[in-house]
């Protein structure tokens, strides 16, 4: 029995770049740079980062709920919340116990623990919140999320690193293919921007150094790149068996065509020096699809301004594609979001098939003579693209690709 395809019926997204997916999709095709100042990272070597402007989910979550919940959940919720708007799924007339969640997620409730280790070193561990471990957790998002909208079929959580909410995606295709689910609420979520990540990711050389000009600091694929900036956000896609989009006519955006993952087993930083499996990785995903390399009209790539990164990232795509396909990094706007990641870049790799737009990269304005790949810079390409593929890699050395096509 051939397995159902698995469309995208809905979206919902919270970056730097806005809350929503109108607000992001302007801001992402005007490659309008996000980072600035951040007072929380005050006195840090690096001081600014890509936060989400003005979130405030008390008016979508209520009082008590946003107060028992980490922001890395709240992102998720609200973003959630917008997807399955947007699909017109009435999940009171869905089977609840073939709905459910898989996300993916880096730090998890960092902020909460972060805070609450500084009350336990002020004032002792009955100042510590009974709500540290809910909160913190890394499947409590997942968690939180299946018992707000009742979902009773699956509740997952992905922690591949950056990888992770690529994965996440792929993992809730595969669950809807297998026919295991009908309805999966599937992406990332990740708030990261704190005191520590700031100062170990220093310490580990990734990040940008760039305080006198936070704005310019993501800028991928640039020749004077020296790291990433710290992002947050969500992004959650409502995917859902074809057959059972039809039934309900929903809007049916693009089809999760192909996914594919693979291990480096290299080192558990550095990506492997050749991109031996970032190749595999989106050779599996296109191959899964029943496309071939020219069969894909624009890349959606991992692209994370680190020099390494963007070299290795490019030698894998430059091999399988030549030059010959529009390559874009969004982290130049939203910076890096981790887990959230993947999940925020699959949403932008839909709206390009649906709008036929590729965005821009943020900053590239010295483009960096190693990188051979066709890199959209300055202004959005309008273009018809039959198939996207994003990319995303992660510490541990974790490959995920995902291909959309039209639906």
């Amino acid at each position: 029995m051939t397995p159902p395809e698995v469309v995208v019926t809905g979206i919902g997204v919270v970056s730097a770049a806005g809350v929503g997916v109108d607000e992001n999709w302007k801001r992402i095709v005007s490659g309008e740079p996000t980072a600035d100042h951040d007072p929380e990272l005050d006195g840090l070597p690096v001081d600014f980062a890509c936060r989400v402007p003005d979130f405030n989910p008390v008016p979508l979550l209520g009082t008590r709920e946003a107060g028992r919940t980490d922001r890395y959940t709240q992102l998720a919720l609200v973003a959630a919340h917008e997807a399955l708007t947007s699909s017109r799924l009435r999940l009171e007339n869905t089977d609840s116990t073939r709905a459910g969640v898989v996300l993916g997620t880096v730090s998890g409730g960092s902020s909460t623990m972060e805070r609450q280790e500084e009350r336990l070193l002020l004032a002792g561990s009955s100042a510590v919140s009974v709500r540290t471990m809910p909160m913190g957790l890394v499947n409590m998002a997942a968690g939180v999320l299946s018992i707000h909208f009742g979902l009773q079929g699956i509740a997952l959580t992905t922690a591949t690193a950056c990888a992770s909410g690529t994965n996440a995606i792929g993992v809730a295709r595969d669950l809807i293919r297998s026919g295991a689910m009908d309805v999966v609420l599937a992406g990332g979520t990740d708030a990261p921007i704190t005191p520590l990540s700031s100062a170990a990711f220093h310490r580990l050389g990734a990040l940008s150094r760039r305080c006198h000009d936070p704005a310019g600091a993501s800028r991928p694929f640039s020749a004077d790149r020296d790291g990433f900036v710290l992002g947050e956000g969500a992004g959650i896609l409502v995917l859902e068996n074809e057959r059972h989009a039809r039934a309900r006519q929903a809007p049916r955006l693009a089809k999760v065509a192909g996914y594919g993952a693979s291990a480096d087993s290299h080192h558990v930083t550095r990506p492997h020096p050749e991109g031996a499996g970032a190749r595999r990785c989106m050779r599996a995903a296109i191959a899964d699809a029943g496309l071939a390399p020219a069969d894909i009209g624009h890349v959606n790539a991992h692209g994370t301004s680190t020099r390494l990164n963007d070299e290795v990232e490019n030698a894998a795509i430059a091999s399988i594609f030549g030059d010959q396909v529009a390559v874009t990094s969004t982290k130049g706007v939203t910076g890096h979001p981790f887990g959230a990641a993947g999940a925020l870049e699959a949403a932008y790799s839909v709206l390009t098939l649906t709008t036929s737009v590729i965005p821009p990269t943020a900053n590239l304005t010295e483009p960096d003579p190693r990188i051979t790949v066709d890199v959209v810079a300055g202004t959005a390409r309008h273009r018809n693209v039959g198939a996207v593929i994003s990319n995303s890699f992660g510490f541990g050395g974790h490959n995920a690709s995902l291909v959309f096509t039209a639906a």
